[in-house]
């Protein structure tokens, strides 16, 4: 199968915080990436823009590196390494003062696309916006491309929504969570509204219940003491896990068109009922001989902040009453895996006897470690030993089904970033979602602060704490087991 590459017009693509490390881990690399795949203009140039004192040859020289380490496999390609490296410039500026915006200027094109990624702390993006403007580098229709946090709470979200209203439009701001950009997510809803096999039977009458799993192996050192003022409800379920939440609950769309799609996002968030204290387990990991506790990651020894999160969550409206919503996620779990599970309900009747009842049909969409979607059937188990039936899965696997096109799907940032190119907002976060959704989880906040109870000690390596398995235990189900 051969993939098509879509051209993008020629762009300036201006990076601010262009020597950090989220644009030397993953936005210039995927930029590298689609350099190669031939879908980068010759005439596009890619800015970077810090406080950094260097040259054009020094940044090249630092990204050359970053390629190295992050793209281990342009080693065996030095002349697409030169070829893109000669596309890249900086600038020293001065995102609180007036130092390097005037020669800013005379570098970003007005004839081209431009778009301005802020790769920076969220107190720079107004500073940022409020230069763009003041120097007469930004125009009509630039975009700017902005990472969470998008505030910490309601009030701080308006607040910033605010100040970027101030001289951008909301057709203009591209909110980006890269979960949103992976290609499991967008096969969700092609397997959802391309399909006329799932959607009669995406509702309450046929589904039992879902989960959606973000596990990860890793830990907070490093990054304690953001993370300490933050924790797993902010970090992942405000925005990552809300997400999925939505893509996985939405009415289809009347188009497939960034507002209808983000439209039907909005009505799912909107219609989440409160979530009560027994519906909400927190926990925080535990030393290991090898690793140490969030405690003493976050250097807070009296830190009441979880690094697990576990809710049952409902949907007030037609399609969803009474079907619950599963939602975990943790550090210094088992392993490293993202996935959907959409549990459908048993057979209303087995004409082979209750000896050989088979589980419930469950749709698997793994969005890591290996992107695919699996489909769990029953059907009769080979021999002659009568009708013994047995649950097998159909795997799409996408490395699989697509051959060597589907070894090489682009990264989540790759995708995205070319949509902020292309004026494509379908996979990016409206204003008007982010404030919903911080209006949803601050009650949830404000619950267990106000109680001031600790979170719950879980073993690093373990699927978490034993009550967030009560919390389906108790409604006759069970999560699915975390693989290794």
């Amino acid at each position: 199968m051969v993939s098509r590459v879509i051209p993008v017009d020629s762009f300036d693509l201006v990076i601010f915080g262009g020597t950090g490390d989220l644009a030397r881990r993953k936005i210039l690399p995927g930029l590298f990436h689609r350099f190669c795949a031939g879908q980068m203009p010759d005439t596009s140039c890619i800015i970077g823009a810090a406080r950094a004192d260097m040259d054009d040859v020094a940044y090249r020289t630092l990204i050359g590196e970053a390629l190295d380490e992050f793209a281990p496999e342009s080693r065996a390609m030095p002349d697409d390494v030169a070829g893109f490296l000669d596309r890249l410039s900086y600038v020293r500026v001065d995102a609180t003062g007036d130092a390097g915006w005037s020669h800013l200027a005379k570098k970003v094109r007005k004839d081209v696309v431009q778009a301005f990624y802020f790769s920076v702390g969220p107190s720079l993006f107004g500073p940022l916006a409020e230069r763009l403007h003041a120097h007469a580098i930004a125009t009509s229709q630039s975009r700017i491309v902005i990472e969470k946090p998008f505030g910490r709470d309601l009030q701080s979200a308006r607040a910033l929504n605010a100040t970027l209203a101030e001289h951008f439009t909301e057709e203009q701001i591209y909110r980006i969570d890269h979960y949103l950009g992976k290609e499991t997510v967008q096969n969700l809803m092609a397997v959802r509204f391309g399909n006329v096999l799932f959607e009669p039977l995406w509702n309450a009458q046929y589904i039992d219940h879902v989960q959606i799993t973000v596990a990860e192996t890793v830990g907070v050192a490093g990054r304690g003491a953001y993370y300490d003022k933050s924790g797993a409800m902010r970090d992942m379920v405000q925005n990552h896990l809300m997400q999925l939440l939505c893509l996985i609950a939405m009415e289809p769309p009347s188009f497939f068109e960034p507002n209808a799609v983000r439209d039907e996002k909005l009505k799912v968030i909107r219609a989440l009922d409160p979530v009560a204290a027994d519906q909400v387990v927190r926990g925080q990991y535990k030393a290991t001989r090898n690793t140490p506790s969030y405690l003493e990651a976050a250097e807070n020894p009296d830190s009441l902040t979880e690094s697990y999160i576990a809710l049952k969550v409902h949907i007030s409206n037609w399609r969803w009453k009474g079907t619950p919503f599963y939602l975990r996620t943790g550090k210094r779990l088992k392993s490293r895996v993202s996935e959907i599970v959409v549990h459908f309900k048993e057979t209303p009747h087995s004409i082979f006897g209750d000896e050989a009842r088979s589980a419930a049909n469950a749709l698997v969409i793994r969005l890591q470690p290996d992107e695919g979607i699996e489909l769990s059937v029953t059907i009769k188990e080979p021999g002659p030993g009568g009708m013994r039936l047995v649950n097998v899965p159909l795997d799409m696997t996408f490395a699989e089904a697509l051959g060597p096109d589907g070894e090489n799907v682009p990264d989540a940032y790759e995708r995205l970033i070319m949509d902020v190119i292309r004026g494509n907002q379908t996979l990016f976060m409206r204003g008007d979602e982010v404030e919903a959704a911080w209006a949803w989880t601050d009650p949830i906040i404000e619950m267990w602060t106000t109680a001031g109870k600790k979170p719950i000690q879980y073993d690093s390596g373990s699927t978490g704490p034993e009550e967030a398995m009560i919390l389906l235990h108790r409604d006759g189900r069970r999560w699915r087991e975390i693989e290794t």
